[in-house]
């Protein structure tokens, strides 16, 4: 029996992904109305380009309502941020897309190429974007933040309301991780 859709609005998820998953259509539509915004959202974060995010996030409802039936799905949302991500990363790796780095990350493709002449500046970008595709979202804001906006610690801080000293330790930790990441890419270059 199918329920108005007006009811769905009250149901949590677990129980609209349970509906969804024996064929009704009114559960998806209420996932997708829920959920649909703050994938926009998340993928424009990182693309850049509406027409690409609308494609993309059409497309992980396309495939969640075409493969219901064999997904297991314990947190929709978990689910379907992890469904972005990894198409923005496939987007990435395939090339069709990459954020516009500004000045501020020039200096570091620039030591790394000069370092190692294997990878030119923009397969070095083209990783870096693949890279920051990969982290966790705070991460990756403070680092587009400070990096290609060129905000102070400070402002950072203030704009997300957090602490300067968070602030600084996630640089710490994005810097370390990225550097830690080109490397690997190095080793790959050298091996192949």
């Amino acid at each position: 029996m199918l329920v108005k859709h007006s009811t769905y609005t009250s149901w949590n998820d677990t129980q609209l992904v349970a509906s969804m998953t024996a064929g009704d259509k009114a559960a998806f539509d209420e996932i997708y109305e829920r959920y649909w915004k703050k994938l926009y959202n998340e993928s424009f974060k990182r693309l850049r380009s509406m027409e690409q995010v609308e494609e993309l996030v059409q497309s992980v409802f396309v495939d969640l309502w075409t493969k219901k039936e064999r997904k297991n799905i314990q947190n929709i949302y978990a689910y379907l941020l992890t469904a972005v991500r990894y198409q923005v990363y496939m987007l990435y790796k395939k090339g069709r897309t990459l954020p516009q780095f500004e000045e501020p990350l020039e200096h570091m493709a620039l030591s790394y190429s000069s370092a190692d002449s294997l990878l030119n500046e923009k397969e070095i970008r083209n990783y870096i974007a693949v890279w920051l595709a990969l982290q966790p979202e705070k991460r990756g804001e403070i680092f587009r933040m400070k990096f290609m906006e060129e905000r102070t610690t400070k402002e950072i801080s203030e704009h997300l309301g957090i602490s300067q000293k968070t602030v600084q330790n996630q640089i710490i930790t994005s810097h370390a991780s990225l550097r830690e990441f080109l490397q690997k890419i190095m080793i790959m270059m050298t091996i192949l």
